[in-house]
């Protein structure tokens, strides 16, 4: 049985394990907005509904990816469980959750992001081809997820970067999340590989409702519970991460990285098939990606609710994560797409002695600290891509 976790170093002297259960309560506190009955003198049952109840475009919760159930408690999505073959006939268990077909987006409930039109060049995007039963036949890409994913953070209280790192899962040199359907209009779609080359009566036994326990050998970390069969078919429950885009609190849906080391990190698949993508373009024509902003050197403690970054991500035993700022999600803007590239940025120490250093939440207020010298890249570095792309399909919108 695989158990991902963070690793014993010398400088923090202890082994301390992810927390789920943890984490889950911080993401409520860290991000979950207050009720707008505080302060009022009327109880907030007296409120009427939110306004994006009207257009979701206004103030207030959405849920942005349809497809499946969203859990707020514990920060969950169920989605549909997919089954395609490779040419070979083995098995490929995926879920879908982006498209460039705008018309199946809103029929299937998945995000429709134009700018994944533009993400199939090189290998960035397989192709798949429609059979007569409904399903995919995938011309390549495996995925092995027997590697048990570990983490050995930096001395305190420079947490990152770790000492060392093992990705949980690692996909071959053709491995991609995307993929191009190429007897069926061409369009793109993000379909990122939950389990491969195991059969129903295997999974079936990862399905917790059925009183089963989850094999991270066999499937995708972020897997809380996956059920080959059920009433309505099979389905896969998954882990959410906390973030923000452009001060609202959102959920997404972290499940493929380019490289090991942010892999690792974010207990997501190692899809070399991404390095292909271009990156450093954010809205220019024909760019497939959108910019993600990661803290190395954010507000560290549990509890601090200015906490972010990849230092308080390592060295804060049972947080939420390092609170990424997202840019454009569908209802705030017209530029999303599940492919983020990662803009990693440090506070400069002349920023963090006259006390500046805070919690951001927006991407234009992260842009307006870089142009001022605030921030920069990670050791004093141009502030920018880092050439680090995530595949990070957006759920959740809070606010």
């Amino acid at each position: 049985m695989k158990l991902s976790r963070l690793c014993q170093t010398a400088g923090l002297g202890l082994l301390f394990s992810v927390s789920l259960a943890l984490s889950v309560a911080s993401a409520q506190t860290e991000i979950t907005p207050a009720p707008g009955s505080i302060g009022a003198d009327i109880p907030a049952a007296y409120f009427g509904p939110d306004p994006s109840q009207t257009a979701k475009e206004l103030v207030g919760p959405v849920q942005l990816l349809r497809s499946g159930e969203v859990d707020l408690k514990n920060a969950t999505i169920t989605l549909p469980l997919y089954r395609g073959q490779t040419r070979a006939g083995k098995n490929v268990w995926y879920v879908l959750t982006d498209t460039t077909d705008q018309g199946n987006a809103a029929a299937l409930g998945l995000n429709y992001s134009a700018k994944l039109q533009y993400a199939a060049v090189g290998k960035a995007a397989r192709n798949a081809t429609l059979e007569k039963d409904g399903t995919l036949t995938f011309e390549n890409g495996t995925v092995d997820f027997s590697p048990e994913r570990r983490i050995v953070p930096g001395n305190a209280p420079d947490f990152f970067p770790p000492k060392s790192f093992t990705p949980g899962s690692v996909g071959d040199a053709d491995y991609t999340p995307l993929i191009r359907l190429t007897n069926s209009g061409g369009n793109v779609y993000n379909a990122p590989i939950i389990a491969y080359n195991v059969s129903k009566d295997q999974l079936a036994k990862s399905c917790v409702a059925q009183g089963g326990k989850v094999d991270h050998a066999l499937v995708h970390d972020k897997v809380v519970s996956i059920c080959p069969e059920g009433e309505n078919g099979g389905t896969v429950t998954l882990r959410l991460t906390t973030g923000f885009s452009f001060a609202k609190p959102v959920l997404y849906l972290s499940l493929d990285a380019n490289q090991g080391l942010p892999a690792a990190f974010e207990e997501v698949t190692v899809a070399p098939g991404l390095n292909d993508l271009p990156r450093g373009g954010d809205d220019g024509a024909f760019s497939p990606v959108e910019r993600l902003f990661a803290a190395v050197n954010g507000p560290t403690g549990k509890g601090n609710p200015q906490r972010q970054g990849f230092n308080s991500a390592l060295g804060d035993p049972g947080v939420s994560g390092p609170l990424n700022v997202l840019g454009g999600i569908p209802t705030v803007a017209t530029d999303y797409s599940p492919i983020w590239d990662l803009n990693v940025y440090a506070w400069t120490k002349a920023s963090i002695d006259a006390g500046y250093r805070a919690r951001n939440i927006e991407e234009f207020q992260i842009l307006g600290l870089a142009e001022r010298g605030f921030i920069t890249g990670p050791g004093g570095g141009k502030f920018g891509s880092s050439g680090f792309v995530v595949n990070c399909p957006i759920v959740y919108r809070f606010k």
